[in-house]
């Protein structure tokens, strides 16, 4: 992994390939390494750039106050280190949330967005009371209990082929920083972002997502400008592991679009 300095952070980043490049933005209790099935697939054709957010695998944990616009700075602060943009990014779960503040407070250095099965906030896109119930049972589990590769993100069990890189992720949870990012996730309502993007949009949804229902893709859909939803079948939440070769496929033909 390599690593640039960000406002006092150091931030760690999986890169491969050569080509126009992308940035991808994981989920909540995750790092780069859920990426992997995208980076060894697309990295013939194209710059592949995976970062571990402040708190998530090789880089510092998060400071005290640290917020959503936070992130979302120090993201801009690694494309800009990097001197990638304007560039395309692919988000997933707590990284479309990641992605939507970008675009509010860093339009600039956006080429593309390609949105996963995610929310404009939990607020934005569940409502108040659905974000406040998902924090506080996040809140309540013991130090250890987290199992971020169970309840409702896939349809079916995860692929067998990835549950080791899932268990070692769930290993590597830092449950200080993982509740404050979905504690930002929760409070966050960024729904008035998606009537301003202007850049090619394409959305992916697992069809069985039981985390952020095919009701969000459809919102995001009707507000985003010319943005195109592409439903996986009998797929959940993590689409990107559980459909690796659909997601791919589909990623590929918007990044040649």
């Amino acid at each position: 992994m390599d690593v640039v300095e960000v406002d006092g952070l150091s931030l760690a980043f999986r890169r491969a390939g050569d080509g126009p490049a992308v940035v991808f933005v994981h989920g909540g209790a995750e790092d780069s390494r859920t990426w992997t099935p995208q980076l060894d697939a697309l990295a013939d054709e194209f710059t592949v750039i995976a970062w571990d957010e402040p708190g998530a695998g090789g880089s510092s944990d998060v400071p005290a106050g640290f917020g959503l616009s936070d992130y979302a700075d120090s993201l801009a602060g690694l494309i800009r280190a990097l001197d990638i943009s304007p560039c395309t990014l692919v988000g997933l779960s707590w990284g479309v949330t990641v992605i939507l503040e970008l675009y509010r407070r860093h339009p600039g250095l956006i080429r593309g967005l390609v949105l996963a099965d995610g929310y404009a906030g939990w607020r934005g896109s569940l409502g108040a009371e659905e974000a406040d119930a998902r924090l506080a049972g996040l809140r309540d589990q013991p130090p250890g209990a987290f199992d971020p590769t169970l309840p409702g993100l896939f349809a079916g069990s995860p692929p067998e082929q990835f549950v080791p890189l899932l268990e070692a992720m769930t290993a590597d949870v830092r449950r200080d920083s993982m509740l404050t990012a979905l504690t930002a996730m929760a409070q966050a309502d960024l729904s008035d972002v998606l009537d301003t993007i202007r850049v090619p949009t394409q959305l992916v949804w697992g069809a069985l997502d039981a985390r952020s229902p095919l009701s969000v893709a459809r919102e995001f859909e009707r507000r985003i400008p010319g943005a195109d939803l592409a439903v996986i079948p009998a797929c959940g939440h993590v689409s990107n592991v559980e459909a690796p070769e659909t997601f791919n496929d589909i990623v590929r033909f918007f990044l040649r679009a």
